[in-house]
């Protein structure tokens, strides 16, 4: 990236890139640097290398006549299947995603190895975390920068000040159909994912911290004390 010649110029960008892998935009600031939906994914994957927050998840029958990913969210109803958790990740492809209500789950990854560690059967699944990642929805949030490599990326427009783009996986081996993400002025607000199934997952996500310190430590998964262990091969 090349700057305009002079030291307030260059401070003054300096001091705004930090302002938004700390904080996110304000909403004058993403108007000048965000344009559509991609460039904020693009932006995200390139400027976001670690992050924690909450997340709430809804799980529902594809509704008919549901043409993108904000039409979806719009006619979600009550009868959807509700959960939430946190997580945090570091990229490429270490992460914690835990659901906490209603159950307890844990998906964690050191990077080498997918755990799954069941709270109310004290089971933990390993595997090998292979090179799945690339091609599916999570290497969108855990995976590296090379998105265009595994999906085709378009924009999906405007809906209640939330910007939206389509991903379609480019594998045809693969259990998901399209993936809609939604930014809002540089933060990361929604995904959207269509399986073959017809079914659709809608995450929605809140208190994001973006680029905290997150040792490596952090995604070293210590198996509880008692759990049962199945492994297997690549995820």
């Amino acid at each position: 990236m090349q700057y305009p010649a002079g030291l307030p110029t260059r401070l003054a960008r300096t001091a705004r890139r930090a302002l938004f892998a700390v904080l996110g935009a304000s909403v004058m600031m993403a108007s000048q640097v965000y344009a559509s939906g991609t460039d904020q994914l693009k932006q995200f994957v390139s400027q976001v290398h670690a992050a924690r927050g909450s997340f709430v998840q809804r799980e529902l029958r594809a509704p008919s006549g549901a043409k993108n990913a904000s039409d979806a969210i719009a006619t979600a109803t009550l009868n959807a299947r509700t959960s939430s958790g946190t997580f945090m990740f570091a990229r490429p492809g270490k992460f914690i995603w835990s659901y906490e209500k209603p159950y307890q789950q844990v998906l964690q990854s050191d990077g080498d190895n997918l755990y799954v560690y069941d709270k109310d059967l004290n089971q933990v699944t390993e595997r090998k975390l292979g090179g799945a990642l690339g091609a599916s929805p999570a290497a969108i949030l855990f995976g590296s920068n090379d998105l265009e490599k595994n999906f085709t990326l378009s924009d999906a427009g405007v809906k209640n000040g939330i910007d939206w783009l389509e991903l379609i996986p480019k594998s045809k081996d693969t259990q998901f159909k399209s993936v809609g993400i939604g930014f809002r002025d540089g933060s990361l607000e929604a995904m959207e994912l269509h399986d073959v199934f017809g079914n659709v997952t809608l995450l929605t996500f809140s208190n994001i911290e973006k680029n905290p310190s997150l040792p490596v430590s952090t995604f070293r998964f210590v198996r509880p004390q008692g759990a049962d262990l199945i492994t297997g091969g690549a995820n």
